[in-house]
């Protein structure tokens, strides 16, 4: 019996390596959608692989950037979203409180969805949950809901940025200020342009930093300063490879294959992360906790583009 299932699962499994290695070939959102379009349609073969692997290959991606961009022009573009991300994070995370009560959702499952909303997605919500002492079915919920906005933004985020007329510039800072989690911040900066892209990441990642003072803040407000704060150290490496890049003679030819193996790790890393939307995620959010994400999806979205606007 088990060298029967094992027979029956190597044809799918191969069938998703090979359609993950075509992904390749792709813009981030149609990767994107082909791992949502395999998870609903024949399964995730390899979902604890797959979660492993999007998380890794985000970061690197992540790094590899950091190669093509230069520190000063990036300090600017992040001193630009700087003011809007403390009023933004403050206001995200109240009103998550408060619009959670009203939908009668527990305390954890409303702050964790806040934080993600408010900050970088999944990251945000992996970072405060052991200090909030949220149960395995708060984080889920809290995961599930950030992950589904996440995915339909890099689908829309484009279009609607070209409707709105929105230069480079603009656009980039909108996405980072306005989209959950990193890797479609990127996905979305890559479809718009070169530029939206560079000021998409090195904003979102400045504002990932938040998830620092926030740590602190929650071990205050549920009173846990027991458990360990997790930070995200690839951020880091990110800012020390945009330091290399300015400050060091590296070979051009080196950087610009650096930065180009990092976009495609990028557009394979978002195919796995599209694979995990599997049906039973699907279930897992309800209607409450997703009301409640896309009331404050709809808040930072709106208010961050009529502050760039306006």
């Amino acid at each position: 019996m088990a060298t029967l299932t094992r027979f029956t699962c190597q044809p799918k499994t191969a069938l998703f390596a090979v359609a993950a290695l075509l992904c390749l070939l792709t813009s981030p959102a149609i990767s994107l959608f082909a791992g949502l379009l395999f998870a609903l349609t024949l399964g995730n073969p390899l979902p604890g692989l797959t979660k492993k692997l999007s998380k890794q290959l985000l970061q690197y991606s992540v790094i590899g950037l950091g190669f093509g961009m230069n520190l000063h022009e990036s300090l600017a573009s992040g001193r630009e979203g700087m003011l809007f991300t403390i009023v933004s994070v403050s206001l995200i995370m109240l009103l998550g409180w408060f619009i959670g009560r009203r939908l009668k959702l527990s305390d954890g499952t409303a702050y964790l969805i806040a934080a993600g909303t408010a900050i970088c997605g999944g990251s945000a919500i992996a970072a405060v949950s052991p200090l909030t002492k949220s149960s395995e079915s708060e984080i889920s919920v809290a995961l599930a809901t950030i992950f589904v906005l996440n995915a339909i933004a890099l689908f829309i985020f484009p279009p609607l940025g070209h409707y709105f007329g929105l230069s480079d510039q603009q656009f980039g800072i909108w996405a980072a200020m306005a989209i959950h989690d990193t890797s479609s911040v990127v996905g979305a900066g890559a479809a718009y342009s070169e530029e939206a892209l560079k000021i998409a990441t090195t904003v979102k990642l400045t504002r990932a930093l938040w998830i620092i003072p926030l740590a602190f803040v929650t071990t205050l407000v549920f009173r846990d300063k027991s458990a360990k704060i997790q930070i995200p150290w690839f951020i880091f490496f990110f800012i020390l490879a945009m330091i290399a890049n300015t400050y060091l003679s590296i070979p051009a030819a080196l950087t610009s294959s650096v930065v180009w193996l990092s976009k495609k790790a990028l557009v394979l890393t978002l195919f796995l992360i599209g694979a995990a939307l599997s049906r039973d995620v699907l279930r897992t959010v309800g209607i409450r906790p997703m009301a409640l994400g896309l009331i404050l999806w709809a808040i930072i979205g709106t208010a961050s583009l009529a502050a760039l606007t306006l």
